[in-house]
């Protein structure tokens, strides 16, 4: 019997557990949400290179166009290199500061 009164710290260490996975959850769902607007952020480049560059679908890209649409993906592989190597610079940084 006694046992069950004195059990108190096991509660104690259950709600530590319990604030470690809010964190780790709280963290995850962070990088989900920067996951999702680079993904938005990817979709919008896309429309706006596919706006600028196809003036209208065909069988074959005149040559104008193929070179508007390498130039497009020239910039979104820069663009994209630039933003990953942010975010490692900013994981770096946060996790430093710990």
């Amino acid at each position: 019997m006694s046992d069950l009164f004195n059990s108190s710290t096991s509660y104690d260490d259950d709600s530590s557990k319990s604030k470690g996975v809010d964190s780790e959850l709280q963290e995850f769902l962070m990088i989900e949400k920067q996951k999702a607007q680079f993904n938005a952020q990817i979709h919008e480049f896309n429309d706006f290179c596919w706006d600028k560059c196809v003036e209208k679908p065909g069988n074959k890209l005149d040559s104008r166009t193929e070179t508007c649409l390498n130039n497009c993906v020239d910039r979104f592989i820069d663009v994209s290199l630039f933003i990953t190597n942010r975010f490692t610079q900013l994981l770096q940084k946060s996790a430093g500061g710990m």
